[in-house]
């Protein structure tokens, strides 16, 4: 878990939940900690699947070929080692420590504000549970559905047809044509019209995005301003995405392509 250290200076301020699947299916709540603890600085209770592993698995890229993306799974290798189900067990374990009279989570977190995120494998996972109604906002990042049916091992076998479980805003975010999830998160998109949902990705940047540089890199900005819009209701953080000079609309770096968000 990753939230504000002093959690009686909210001060009766309640933080949104963030569920987070890991890159390449890893079982390790450390895996993106530098992403995710900038993340949660800004006042979010940020949950990650998986234990704390070694510090050796903080460091590095997320392996290039990992299922729910570009290439299927090797049928020598085995499962993938985390499952869609440890999201929806996320938000009840917060929701449940919301609710606990003898938690220090007690009537501190928002019930009503919960975002699913996951990176590769883990996007694929939080497409797959974002179908649950107390799902906020979803960030799927340098992911998307394959074309063929994907399995993620103790989920579903998703298809496209699966994508019209999204009820709520959701955000595509890459790395351009080098990213092997590229075109997937581009079929996902055209494959979305009815609900708001914003697609950009970085020029210059792979499929191991910029989640292990300073602050999470210019991944880590994008997911706070969207965040902040949809958890929180910030109007300010929201120019970053909205109209045809949003703040990535008009950075060099960035290519965006927008349905039904203003």
């Amino acid at each position: 878990m990753y939230r504000p250290n002093d959690l009686a200076a909210l001060s009766g301020h309640q933080l949104p939940i963030v569920v987070w699947g890991n890159g390449a299916c890893v079982n390790a709540g450390n895996r993106f900690r530098w992403f995710l603890t900038e993340v949660a600085s800004y006042g979010f209770l940020v949950i990650a699947i998986g234990p704390i592993g070694p510090a050796s698995v903080e460091a590095g890229p997320s392996p290039p070929t990992v299922p729910g993306t570009a290439a299927p799974r090797p049928a020598d290798l085995p499962p993938p080692a985390t499952h869609s189900s440890q999201l929806i067990d996320a938000i009840d374990w917060a929701l449940g420590e919301s609710a606990r009279p003898a938690s220090p989570y007690y009537r501190r977190l928002d019930s009503h504000k919960v975002a699913i995120m996951g990176q590769s494998c883990g996007g694929v996972q939080a497409i797959e549970a974002s179908a649950d109604p107390r799902v906020t906002t979803t960030m799927i990042w340098n992911s998307g559905l394959m074309t063929k049916p994907t399995s993620m091992g103790g989920g579903k076998t998703l298809t496209k047809d699966d994508l019209k479980a999204l009820h709520a805003p959701t955000a595509y975010i890459s790395g351009d044509a080098q990213d092997i999830a590229f075109p997937n998160a581009n079929d996902d998109f055209d494959h979305l019209a009815r609900i708001p949902v914003f697609r950009a990705y970085e020029l210059g940047v792979p499929h191991t995005g910029t989640y292990r540089e300073t602050n999470g890199g210019e991944f880590g900005g994008v997911a706070i301003a969207w965040l902040n819009w949809q958890l929180k209701g910030d109007q300010k953080a929201a120019q970053m995405f909205t109209g045809h000079r949003c703040g990535l609309c008009v950075n060099p770096r960035w290519v965006v392509h927008t349905k039904n968000i203003d």
